[in-house]
């Protein structure tokens, strides 16, 4: 086919802030996970598709199975739904207190 351009559970974006490796990104609709450092600007590799350990708001509780959501202003994952981005689903449960869940990356938006 020749108007395929790649897969997409790797994607290479301009940075739109100072990110570490395994930080969660999120632009607009996109997110995905740092595949390295990158300065504001720079290419940023994301990797859109998998299981990550991603931090999450400590006092709560979360189920396997739950949806979840990221809040870009806390920058941890959370179960609320309004104002957050939808980000995928917990493979895992995290009791309260915790500091990270294991979340499947929801690759189809």
């Amino acid at each position: 086919m020749r108007n395929h351009v790649q897969k997409g559970e790797n994607i290479t974006i301009p940075s739109p802030a100072v990110v570490a490796s395994g930080d969660l990104v999120v632009v607009g609709a996109l997110y995905g996970v740092a595949a390295g450092d990158a300065e504001t600007g720079a290419d940023l590799d994301l990797v859109t598709v998998g299981v990550f350990d991603l931090p999450k708001v400590s006092a709560l509780a979360i189920n396997a199975g739950d949806k979840v959501y990221y809040d870009s202003t806390a920058k941890l994952v959370s179960k609320t739904a309004s104002g957050n981005t939808y980000i995928g689903v917990a493979v895992t449960a995290a009791v309260n207190p915790s500091a990270t869940v294991n979340v499947r990356l929801n690759g189809a938006f």
